[in-house]
């Protein structure tokens, strides 16, 4: 019977270090994105800075958190990766009334690119919080919760999406 419970309680803590893993692995993969999106902001920018100079305010507020990321932590990097992108979808509305830039083939490019890494972006994002889910489960639920509360297994935090990402657009808006 102590061999069955000993067996168990290796197998419970591999298992659970192997999530605590997946988590870190996750939460690297964001960072290793928004890194690559943020090395493709300045470019972004300075196309779109030669034919709109009165959205200078939201390119403003990119090029501070871009440069505001680099020194920060994972987490805070995740936070600020996410304001990043609410700012570029505004970015895309206001490149609407530019007809010049949206035919520019560099502007082309590179609005391809963003909307490709926001797409990888936001599928690390549900894959992060599959794997924090997972693990907070194991670390939460009996008996597993005995092994975690030993070995010192902490909660991870979802992450979390503002309000203004969470607000259905209203299409004609976008028209205008």
């Amino acid at each position: 019977m102590l061999l069955v419970f000993l067996l168990w309680a290796v197998f419970t803590s591999n298992n659970l270090i192997a999530k605590r893993n997946r988590v870190k692995q996750c939460k690297s993969s964001i960072c290793v994105v928004l890194k690559q999106r943020n090395d493709l902001i300045p470019n972004l920018v300075a196309s779109v800075k030669t034919y709109m100079g009165h959205e200078n305010e939201v390119l403003t507020r990119i090029a501070e958190l871009r440069s505001k990321v680099s020194a920060a932590s994972e987490n805070e990097q995740i936070k600020s990766g996410t304001e990043i992108s609410s700012l570029l979808a505004k970015l895309q509305i206001a490149v609407e009334d530019y007809p010049e830039l949206k035919a520019n083939e560099q502007f082309q490019n590179l609005q391809w690119q963003m909307v490709d890494m926001e797409n990888e972006i936001q599928a690390i994002r549900r894959t992060y919080n599959s794997a924090v889910t997972d693990y907070n489960n194991g670390i939460e639920m009996f008996p597993s919760s005995i092994i975690a509360s030993w070995r010192r297994h902490e909660k991870q935090e979802l992450i979390a999406f503002p309000e203004s990402e969470m607000k259905s657009v209203k299409v004609g808006d976008l028209f205008k």
